[in-house]
């Protein structure tokens, strides 16, 4: 049910008559794509007024999702270690265009068969671009969790005399975890803080995101953290619980439940009220987070985007023009949660949902597939289409 608040009457009149059919619509698609639990809030100036809780957290308890169930984020991480980089630039640390090698002198034994290491830059690390390849493991294959995460640094600088950049840094984009790994080795050889120490000082705790932490719960948690499951041919088996993401927490190792992904998003969407944008300037400019917002390179259909579906990279952010709207969001995708938010600047308008199951049956049809991709996407198309719309001032 939403949540009536007094902003702007008429549209949210509008609003008011069309979400029962998205609520409708939610909770079908849910069933009939086997999750077993979910959340979904809606966001308008800074007001909630929507959000909904499915199934259960913990299947085995019989444990209810509600609004202290705490999900795994995975790569909605990225853009959380982006804000860090553009602090340290606004700090007058480092410059976006400064070669990563800088700062990551280990990098120099990546093999550049188009150039220098010294020609790839921080800039292209965060808009993928740089030419690294998709996973942290140069074997394996691309799954969304590899059991074995490497733990220290020096098991990734292990790995370096083997790889290879894939393409001509900056000639396209290609989405890499190794990247923004690197991204989260700047920040701690700037600032001397391990990478979960200096999210945790600087944009967690400026924005009031109290139980929000990386990695392994701790223990007076632990009775609100989600379990996850994979579903695969109508067969659903539980994940491994609680993973430690190691040297690769930078790009997808933030746990948090919704309510503190609500303050990040009005973080993102600003305020009108000018002492809380102080806050949320202190954390960064709001002219900086709108830089993260521009187009640095065009996204090409390719096998590597996986189900990405954005028409451009910012820094660390999807930047999507669909049905004559602009939205910037990110996804996650690890260990059986997948969640994503969009936010549509203009409007002031942001939604965020998170699944614990990954659904990776291959019959994709509309009405009878199961498939948490699918799903996602269907969610997106429905928000875009048919609410988003409705939350235009009236004119």
């Amino acid at each position: 049910m939403p949540l009536m608040i007094s902003i702007n009457a008429q549209p949210m009149k509008q609003f008011a008559a069309a979400y029962p059919s998205f609520k409708s619509f939610y909770k079908q698609k849910l069933r009939q794509h086997g999750i077993v639990g979910s959340s979904f809030v809606l966001l308008h100036d800074n007001q909630m007024i929507a959000r909904e809780f499915y199934g259960l957290a913990h299947l085995e308890q019989k444990r209810a999702v509600d609004e202290n169930t705490i999900y795994h984020w995975a790569s909605i991480t990225k853009t959380f270690t982006g804000i860090a980089i553009m602090q340290l630039r606004d700090r007058g640390l480092l410059k976006l265009d400064d070669p990563i090698v800088k700062y990551v002198p280990e990098l120099s034994a990546v093999h550049n068969r188009f150039g220098k290491m010294e020609d790839i830059t921080i800039r292209q690390l965060m808009s993928h671009s740089a030419g690294f390849r998709n996973g942290t493991w140069p074997w394996g294959g691309n799954k969304d969790w590899h059991p074995h995460e490497p733990q220290h640094w020096l098991q990734l600088v292990a790995m370096m005399p083997y790889t290879e950049i894939e393409f001509p840094p900056g000639s396209k984009h290609s989405y890499s975890n190794p990247g923004i790994v690197f991204l989260g080795r700047v920040i701690e050889a700037l600032t001397k803080d391990d990478y979960e120490v200096y999210i945790d000082k600087n944009i967690l705790k400026p924005l009031e995101m109290y139980r929000s932490y990386f990695d392994t719960t701790p223990y007076h948690l632990l009775k609100y953290r989600s379990h996850s499951y994979y579903l695969e041919k109508g067969k659903l088996s539980p994940a491994r619980f609680d993973v430690d993401t190691g040297i690769t927490v930078s790009n997808g190792g933030l746990n948090a439940p919704l309510t503190d992904m609500t303050k990040y998003l009005n973080f993102l969407m600003g305020s009108r009220d000018k002492q809380q944008q102080q806050t949320y300037d202190g954390v960064l400019k709001r002219s900086s987070l709108e830089e993260m917002w521009q187009p640095q390179i065009k996204i090409l259909p390719t096998a590597n985007d996986g189900d990405h579906r954005s028409d451009a990279m910012g820094l660390c952010f999807f930047i999507e023009d669909n049905f004559n709207q602009h939205f910037i969001g990110h996804s996650g995708d690890q260990n059986g949660f997948i969640a994503h938010f969009y936010l549509r600047p203009d409007t002031r308008t942001a939604y965020i949902v998170a699944f614990n199951t990954n659904a990776t049956t291959n019959d994709k049809t509309p009405d009878t597939g199961q498939n948490t991709r699918l799903l996602d996407r269907e969610i997106k198309e429905y928000l875009f289409k048919q609410i988003f719309p409705l939350l235009e001032p009236t004119k």
